[in-house]
């Protein structure tokens, strides 16, 4: 084991989270000057202590004991070092638990076999927006969707090609989402569960644009407003993704809808009365006046769906599932995990590591899944 190397790649884990070696040493209960000769690559740390340390930084531990394995250690410092100011200590740790989420996903669907269909969409030419509206006609069109069909569960779709979907709540409310081509589990998007549930939505497809158009380009943070052109387009496909413009073409004509008309067919689309607005202005259906004052209306919350958190859910339910959601744990994480369980793949602790809770809170989320944990 090359000591030297080891201890770069610890103390370059601890930087990226913005923690001192005292917040560390003081969290894995290891003796602060030990923690230091560790990282200097003057003291061989024992076995435990490489997998209580891999286990703060929720990272493989055969990263740190490898030069072969591969971690999202380039990106994430890439994400750092353009954005940084936009990540708070909570973020970082938010983000180093997604894309531990994202990596125990890819490993869990490989084990389960259960092989996505991937997509590939590859432009002409340099017409950016163009490009935008032709990956989301494509797009629908290997979803099977017609023309005139509204995607419905873009998180299930997402997944079915491979991309991993996490939403995970962020501190800094700017930030919609976040796109990270992981070395080992491949394209991963992180929507901020903090936003409302329809920009939630938005920023997801948003963040597929970029798996379509930029999984080349390093990670990229998307903060609303940012009139990048690869925003642009990534905004683009997004509205055209959710928003049909063969729909859009159909629909009465706007400048005739009352605020219940607007807040109706936003609810259709399951968009925002803000990006309906903008995608009629695109569609040539309306004038400035009339997009303004439709943009300028809300969808009630509680008239708002989220395919994560259906109906048929009690209202206790709702609440349990929505904390977890917040911290990216969703149900096809979780039944994922759940399998691998039952059909052997895991042992129960590393479920509860999966699971990102102890062993004994185990029963209580399976049982919030109809299901029971063998063996416990």
């Amino acid at each position: 084991m090359n000591l030297q190397a080891l201890g770069d790649k610890f103390q370059r884990y601890r930087n990226q989270l913005q923690r001192s070696v005292d917040e560390v040493a003081k969290a894995v209960a290891i003796d602060v000057e030990r923690l230091k000769r560790i990282e200097l690559g003057a003291q061989e740390p024992t076995g435990d202590e490489v997998l209580i340390l891999a286990d703060y930084y929720r990272c493989d531990f055969k990263f740190f004991i490898s030069n072969e394995e591969l971690a999202p250690f380039e990106q994430t410092e890439t994400l750092y070092r353009a954005h940084g100011s936009e990540f708070s200590k909570e973020d970082r740790a938010a983000i180093q638990e997604f894309l531990y989420l994202c990596e125990t996903e890819e490993f869990l669907t490989q084990e389960l076999r259960a092989s996505p269909r991937p997509f590939a969409f590859s432009p002409q030419g340099n017409y950016y927006v163009g490009h935008a509206e032709e990956a989301a006609k494509a797009f629908r069109q290997f979803m099977g969707h017609s023309d005139r069909e509204v995607p419905r569960d873009i998180y299930t779709e997402f997944r079915s090609v491979g991309v991993h979907v996490f939403r995970r709540r962020l501190e800094n409310s700017k930030i919609s989402g976040v796109f990270v081509m992981h070395p080992i589990a491949g394209k991963c998007i992180l929507v901020n569960y903090n936003e409302d549930v329809y920009r939630q939505r938005f920023s997801a497809a948003h963040e597929m644009a970029h798996c379509i158009f930029d999984s080349a380009d390093g990670p990229s943070v998307t903060i609303p407003g940012d009139r990048d052109i690869r925003e642009v387009r990534a905004n683009r496909f997004a509205s055209c993704y959710l928003m049909p413009p063969e729909t859009i073409s159909k629909l009465p004509d706007p400048s005739a809808w009352t605020q219940d008309d607007a807040q109706s067919w936003a609810n259709k689309f399951r968009v925002s009365c803000d990006a309906l607005g903008v995608a009629l202005i695109a569609a040539k259906r309306t004038d400035k006046e009339t997009s303004r004052r439709i943009r300028g209306y809300r969808v009630p919350r509680e008239a708002k769906i989220d395919p994560e958190l259906p109906e048929s859910l009690t209202q206790q339910q709702r609440e349990r599932k929505a904390a977890l959601l917040e911290r990216g744990l969703s149900h096809h994480y979780v039944t994922l995990c759940l399998d691998a369980h039952s059909q052997g793949v895991i042992s129960l602790g590393r479920l509860a590591e999966a699971l990102l809770c102890s062993y004994g809170e185990l029963n209580a989320l399976a049982s919030l899944y109809g299901r029971k944990i063998h063996g416990h």
